[in-house]
């Protein structure tokens, strides 16, 4: 199977379309040998969905840990929105962080003593930002949770927990939301429930959503896919289907 020349717009930056995320040949090493991500260039559009997949060891995650500024790279540039991350002390990567990007991880990360709505907002309260009540109920409907806010985190099916974190990564409108393997800890119900929520929010809010995961029907509900193996993106697929992706998995995975 060859691999597809990348259309212009995965590679680098078009000025007709705003970037929420540009990446410009970005290098990750460990120990000063292990080459994890390699030059890696990368433009997201605002209000598009984009899927990362590749094999373990790929450089997926730490192009997700790169990208939301939760690490930083041996080499190259990592824009958000325009700001480049490199040029902040830890402090100003930090609010960051909190201020204009969300996260949503397999785990879901919720305080289970804490309600559905203190959960919510608890970003925002560590922040000392104001809580836009209207947007807040909104997102809580939207995302069908509405009925339980009050409720314990902890009363919350695994499904409802993460529609929880997801309005919580989206409480303080962030520019990104990096999602980490989503639907890993979800039946596959639930899970079509999260995927169908991520793709409306992107839809109908313009929110712009990274999203890391193993699983070809999940990466086929995004906009496009870029899958990666050995560190490079290998291949970029504009609006794959599931069957596409899992043969080119398997293709990266025996070869």
């Amino acid at each position: 199977m060859p691999t597809m020349q990348l259309p212009q717009t995965a590679l680098r930056e078009d000025p007709t379309r705003p970037a929420a995320l540009l990446m410009r040949e970005v290098t990750k090493t460990y120990d000063g040998a292990h080459t994890v991500l390699d030059r890696v260039s990368l433009q997201v559009p605002r209000g598009s969905f984009l899927a990362v997949m590749g094999p373990a060891g790929s450089g997926k995650s730490t192009l997700l840990h790169c990208a939301a500024g939760l690490d930083s790279p041996t080499s190259g540039e990592v824009f958000i929105g325009g700001t480049e991350l490199s040029r902040l002390d830890e402090a100003r990567r930090t609010a960051l962080r909190r201020d204009r990007i969300g996260f949503v991880f397999q785990s879901y990360n919720l305080l289970p003593s804490l309600t559905v709505e203190e959960n919510i907002t608890l970003p925002l309260r560590l922040s000392g930002a104001p809580a836009d009540r209207r947007w807040l109920g909104e997102l809580a409907d939207r995302v069908g949770i509405g009925p339980l806010l009050r409720r314990r985190a902890g009363r919350l099916s695994a499904g409802q927990q993460q529609k929880a974190a997801i309005a919580r990564s989206l409480a303080a409108r962030p520019e990104v939301v990096f999602a980490d393997e989503p639907t890993g800890a979800l039946d596959p119900g639930s899970a079509d429930e999260v995927l169908d929520l991520l793709r409306d929010l992107v839809d109908e809010f313009a929110q712009t959503v990274v999203m890391v995961t193993h699983d070809p029907d999940a990466a086929a509900r995004a906009h496009a896919t870029a899958v990666m193996g050995g560190g490079r993106i290998d291949r970029y697929f504009p609006r794959p289907t599931a069957l596409e992706l899992a043969r080119h998995l398997t293709y990266l995975e025996t070869t």
